[in-house]
C-alpha cells in the first residue's frame, strides 16, 4: 500500500490565504463588534476549518487492487482493473475533483466514469497503477 499527498498549487493556496486573512481583516476594522458579539466569527471559522480539512486531508492511496481518494468529505475507491485511460497533465474543469492543483491526472474508468486527481508526483502514480494494470492507456494532451 502506497499513499500519495496531493500537490498544493494554484487556486487553493489563494483561497486558504483569503480564508485566514478575512477574519483578521474584519477584526482589525471593527474590533469592538467581536468583543460584543464573538459568535459573529463562527461562520468564518466554519469555512476556514472546512478549507483546512480539505487542504490537509486530500490524498490518494494505491492498494493491491484499488485506488482510494480522500478530500475532505469526498471519499471513494476505484478498482484499478476498471481503469481504462489516464490523461496526464491536463486539468479537468468539471466532474469529481478530489484535487488541489492543476496539471494532474484524469482517470477514466468503468464505461463512462472519470475523476481528476493531482498527486505530487504524477509519474510515480502512473507507474504504480501500470504495475497492477498494464492495460491502462496513457494519454498526453496535445
Amino acid at each position: 500500500m502506497k499513499k500519495y499527498k496531493s500537490a498544493r498549487r494554484g487556486f487553493i493556496n489563494y483561497l486558504l490565504l483569503v480564508a485566514i486573512a478575512l477574519p483578521i481583516i474584519i477584526f482589525l476594522l471593527d474590533p469592538q463588534t467581536f468583543f460584543e458579539r464573538p459568535a459573529i466569527l463562527l461562520p468564518l471559522l466554519g469555512i476556514l476549518i472546512q478549507i483546512l480539512w480539505i487542504y490537509f486531508d486530500t490524498s490518494y492511496k494505491i492498494t493491491e487492487d484499488e485506488l482510494y481518494y480522500y478530500s475532505g468529505f469526498i471519499k471513494g475507491k476505484i478498482k484499478i482493473s476498471n481503469i481504462r485511460e489516464i490523461t496526464k497533465g491536463k486539468t479537468m474543469w468539471s466532474g469529481l475533483k478530489p484535487a488541489l492543483s492543476p496539471n494532474g491526472l484524469t482517470i477514466r474508468y468503468n464505461r463512462f466514469d472519470k475523476i481528476y486527481i493531482s498527486p505530487e508526483n504524477n509519474d510515480e502514480v502512473i507507474t504504480n497503477l501500470l504495475r497492477i494494470n498494464p492495460e491502462i492507456q496513457i494519454v498526453k494532451p496535445g
